[in-house]
């Protein structure tokens, strides 16, 4: 699996990471919403130099003809509900031609430190030879997104698989790496060394879910 980390060369993801990691900006959730759609615009792009273009004519008001190259490709952009909602928005506004897909995956807590990844929730059109982009802000373990790549392929096989996430732990990265096709490539803001006990990236930024729409029972 092909892995584009950000972190390796600043940019400004760097400026938007530093944001929402401080704890003295992130509680502003307007401001953490919009980094996450900031960071999904420029994910987008870049992922976008991946994909097969050809060439259109274009006719302009002066009566001359134009050489474009414009996407060729089906994208269906798939998004790991909450937290992805906004992340899932920025990737939207570059892509605003791509089919949709949604997945509910949360973790159902047997003891305080021992979890299952449940799914409840599926919407997605046919994926058959299309360009899958599956997005999720946090890569803490690698099972949420794993389960969720199984879920989508009860909708067919994708031709190409891009996972993006802003911020992926070690070991959620190697994980992935022995579940994901060979070709599938894996976009990161920032990869952090270590989970903690309660498998939470480390030093992260906490729950990106709360920080985007508040605290959950």
């Amino acid at each position: 699996m092909k892995i584009h980390n950000f972190a390796l060369q600043p940019s400004i993801i760097s400026q938007y990471m530093a944001e929402m990691r401080d704890v003295n900006i992130q509680n502003d959730r307007l401001r953490f919403r919009r980094n996450l759609e900031r960071i999904g615009e420029i994910f987008a792009y870049e992922i976008s130099r991946e994909f097969r273009y050809k060439k259109v004519e274009t006719k302009t008001p002066l009566g001359v003809n134009a050489i474009s190259d414009v996407l060729n490709e089906k994208i269906v952009l798939a998004t790991i509900f909450r937290a992805g909602v906004p992340f899932h928005q920025g990737f939207l506004r570059y892509l605003d031609n791509a089919e949709n897909a949604f997945v509910s995956a949360y973790r159902k807590y047997k003891e305080k430190e021992n979890f299952d990844i449940c799914i409840e929730y599926l919407a997605s059109p046919r994926l058959d030879g299309k360009t899958l982009i599956l997005c999720d802000p946090m890569l803490a373990t690698g099972a949420s997104m794993e389960l969720s790549y199984r879920a989508l392929l009860t909708k067919g096989t994708p031709g190409k698989v891009h996972i993006a996430s802003v911020i992926a732990s070690q070991k959620a990265v190697d994980y992935l790496q022995t579940v994901l096709p060979e070709n599938a490539e894996l976009w990161v803001g920032v990869i952090d060394p270590e989970i903690n006990a309660h498998s939470y990236i480390v030093p992260g930024l906490g729950d990106a879910g709360d920080l985007a729409y508040g605290t959950k029972e």
